[in-house]
């Protein structure tokens, strides 16, 4: 594992009050269960927005889409093909768009970076420690009515 992607776990797992069991989850199940609220909130869009925004399903498209648009990380539930995508946001940002936030008292399926899991997968890794997506550019893809077809061809 490379130096930001070691620090970029520690990060993560960090949500957890003890650490440890984030490590010891994803050794173990490749995905730990983490609160939200303290170093992160989500939110959860609907497979079916992002695949109507982006103009594809295509895991590689979708992924340099919202690479481009938020440039911050998103989990994808991939226990089905109309798994929802979650956005990491930071908690107490602003937030008033169409998509359901997620924050205290919750926990979510986090897979252990660089690796997939059969329940989920980084569709974009942070990019380092502490990096999350902005509400603004979250809000800004979610309201585009058009296809986004040509990012990634």
């Amino acid at each position: 594992m490379d130096a930001n992607l070691r620090a970029v776990s520690q990060w993560l797992a960090e949500a957890d009050p003890r650490p440890g069991n984030a490590w010891a989850e994803w050794e173990k199940q490749g995905a730990a269960l983490l609160p939200l609220g303290r170093l992160f909130d989500a939110l959860r869009v609907p497979a079916e927005q992002v695949h109507d925004v982006v103009g594809s399903d295509a895991a590689k498209t979708v992924g340099k889409v919202l690479t481009a648009w938020l440039d911050g990380p998103v989990i994808r539930d991939s226990r089905s093909s109309m798994g929802p995508y979650y956005v990491l946001i930071a908690p107490g940002a602003d937030w008033d768009g169409p998509a359901e936030r997620l924050s205290t008292d919750t926990y979510l399926g986090v897979p252990r970076p660089g690796h997939a899991t059969t329940l989920s997968r980084w569709v974009v890794l942070p990019s380092y420690p502490g990096a999350l997506c902005d509400t603004r550019y979250v809000h800004t893809l979610l309201a585009t009515t058009g296809s986004l077809r040509t990012v990634g061809r």
